[in-house]
């Protein structure tokens, strides 16, 4: 059974940034996709960034294009989102998720952490 555990949030101001780390344990690591979502206040979940089993392949979405970037280290079992510039609207609890066939939207992740809070204040 993979465990996943988020960390890293915390409160900013806008303009700041922030690294999220997330590290994996109980399974193979290199072999899951990897994804980090977020839910804010009043808002549905959102896929904020995917990236493939090597790293090869990453997908955003277009609120965070250009200012977050995924990045994982397999021989660590980690993944991480560098997060710049944040914007109030980042404001959310951010959770990363694995799955060996999962990638992007449109399919269940069967791992996620109990994710971590980051609030952007303006």
């Amino acid at each position: 059974q993979v465990r996943l555990l988020d960390s890293g949030g915390g409160l900013v101001q806008a303009g700041d940034s922030l690294r999220l780390s997330c590290s994996a344990s109980g399974g193979t690591f290199s072999s899951l996709n990897m994804a980090w979502f977020r839910r804010g206040p009043g808002k549905e979940r959102e896929l904020v960034a995917a990236i493939s089993t090597d790293g090869a392949r990453t997908d955003y979405s277009d609120s965070v294009k250009g200012r977050f970037t995924i990045t994982r280290d397999n021989p660590k079992n980690m993944v991480y989102l560098q997060m710049n510039n944040l914007k109030p609207e980042d404001t959310a609890i951010y959770s990363c998720e694995g799955d060996r066939y999962c990638f992007g939207n449109g399919c269940s992740y069967a791992y996620w952490g109990s994710g971590t809070q980051v609030t952007v204040s303006s």
